[in-house]
């Protein structure tokens, strides 16, 4: 029997892999994963068997995965960014369900919150809330009630899947439940494309943001009370001078 790899790539993947990822994707034969996330290490990996599913075929892409791993072949299952956050790892754990033979292994990667933030220098040095808008799996009722009780427990809210073409008004809407309990002031910031060719950054307050246009590519960056911008970059204090 083989093994599955499921590997976070990073947000970029190439220099945002990890050492252990770029081992585990070396070591294995066939790569399956969405077809945005496979055409980022094809070039770089061209002796590779590569399978795709389009999205909304999770299922079906680890089903593969288990039925390659059944043949004996070492299988790599690529995601963007940490496969355990938003990613293929809890999906490949329920399906191995059906596959109690084979052996999986997650490995880590640099989620798009970690990322981001480092685009835009510090903003998650305290206590934060990461959030997808995406309502695909999650009800929007239950969304809102997280994007308020984030935002009334003060915590700095990092944002996943903010707009699409289906999707335009959700960062806006997120944004006026967000201001029932923040400044309008509140310092705020955005990354598109975090890792990859065209990367951009903004930083704004919270009522620019309401307005702002963004995309499934961008990650969207919430300050607390006591963020600031420094120099041009989003800096949530620790609070090392208050201990």
């Amino acid at each position: 029997m083989g093994k599955i790899y499921v590997v976070g790539l990073g947000p970029g993947a190439d220099m945002q892999m990890t050492m252990e990822a770029k081992a585990a994707v070396k070591q294995c034969g066939i790569i399956v994963g969405y077809t945005v996330y496979v055409d980022l290490v094809k070039e770089e990996y061209p002796d590779k068997v590569f399978l795709t599913t389009p999205m909304t075929q999770e299922v079906k892409r680890c089903q593969m995965a288990f039925e390659e791993a059944q043949k004996g072949q070492d299988v790599a299952m690529i995601c963007s960014g940490d496969a355990g956050i938003y990613g293929m790892a809890g999906l490949m754990l329920e399906v191995g369900k059906e596959y109690p033979e084979i052996e999986v292994e997650i490995v880590p990667g640099i989620t798009a919150a970690n990322g981001g933030a480092a685009v835009l220098g510090a903003p998650l040095m305290h206590d934060f809330a990461v959030i997808s808008l995406s309502d695909l799996l999650t009800p929007w009722e239950k969304i809102e009630k997280r994007v308020k009780a984030a935002a009334m427990a003060d915590f700095v809210i990092c944002l996943y899947n903010p707009s699409s073409r289906k999707r335009k008004d959700y960062l806006k809407k997120a944004c006026e439940m967000m201001l029932e309990y923040k400044s309008g002031d509140t310092v705020c910031g955005t990354v598109r494309n975090i890792g990859r060719d065209g990367e951009e950054s903004q930083i704004m307050t919270l009522s620019r943001l309401k307005d702002t246009e963004v995309d499934m590519f961008t990650t969207v960056f919430i300050g607390n009370e006591q963020t600031i911008e420094i120099n041009g970059k989003m800096v949530t204090p620790r609070g090392y001078r208050n201990v």
